[in-house]
């Protein structure tokens, strides 16, 4: 399932997610688990949505749909390493979002490349238990 979406979706590289960043063209979307996130960081700037509810908040018609998730928006997805990322852009694109990408390599591509990364664990009100 994921070499077919792949097959059928934009792939970017980390360069290219920088390059997007930084001239601020598209809204980056991290989709990996609340525990994810707090555990690793982020790639800085990006908000979260979590692959369990995104279909739901990028559907129009659903009423869990969040505005800020309009047709006509860049969007670049990104999870751990590309294969949910790979899944989620291919479902978006078939909502109607024809301006989707991923993260190739995921944010494992991002924080071994040396790029910044954001400790967003003391600002999460997630406790991670031992």
């Amino acid at each position: 399932m994921v070499n077919e979406a792949k097959a059928q979706i934009e792939e970017l590289t980390v360069d290219q997610v920088a390059a997007e960043i930084e001239a601020g063209t598209a809204l980056v979307v991290d989709i990996r688990d609340i525990r994810e996130r707090v555990e690793k960081g982020a790639i800085p700037g990006a908000i979260s949505a979590p692959r369990g509810m995104l279909e739901f908040w990028f559907d129009p018609e659903s009423p869990y749909h969040q505005d800020r998730y309009q047709p006509e928006g860049r969007y670049i997805f990104y999870c751990a390493s590309g294969w949910r990322s790979a899944l989620a852009t291919k479902v978006i694109g078939e909502l109607g979002f024809d301006n989707v990408a991923h993260l190739e390599s995921g944010f494992t591509g991002w924080s071994e490349s040396g790029n910044e990364v954001a400790d967003i664990a003391s600002t999460s009100k997630w406790v991670k238990r031992d």
